[in-house]
């Protein structure tokens, strides 16, 4: 819990969005219904991920970066080798919303897990 003499700050720039992301791929990674789909199945190597999610959202929620992947493209590829469910939105979209939550309140911080919420829904509605 944070007082409101030292709220939480919002996200304002690519820093506060890399150490987002850190911190929510270090919490999927510790949840066994989600973290084999980043290990056993995209096998990513998160040290070389991370830039390009951070990139994502950056482009996403601050209007820089350069982000040009095909998102949808890379979760269908996904998908085909392991089919992503509807527990694996819920849990996906449950650790990344607390984990704005644990680090950042203000404008951005709602934007973001607004986005959130429509690409994982999306991304369900174009994999199913």
């Amino acid at each position: 819990m944070t007082s409101t003499n030292h709220p939480l700050p919002d996200i304002s720039d690519r820093c506060d969005l890399e150490t987002l992301m850190a911190a929510f791929y270090q919490r999927l990674l510790t949840d066994e219904k989600i973290a084999y789909i980043f290990t056993d199945v995209a096998k990513i190597d998160l040290a070389a991920h991370l830039p390009h999610i951070v990139d994502f959202w950056e482009q996403n929620i601050l209007h820089t970066g350069s982000y040009r992947n095909n998102v949808l493209k890379i979760h269908q590829d996904l998908n085909a080798k392991s089919a992503l469910t509807a527990t694996h939105f819920k849990t996906w979209i449950g650790h990344f919303n607390d984990t704005v939550d644990a680090h950042f309140h203000g404008e951005k911080a709602e934007l973001i897990k607004t986005r959130a919420l429509s690409v994982a829904t999306v991304m369900q509605i174009k994999l199913g």
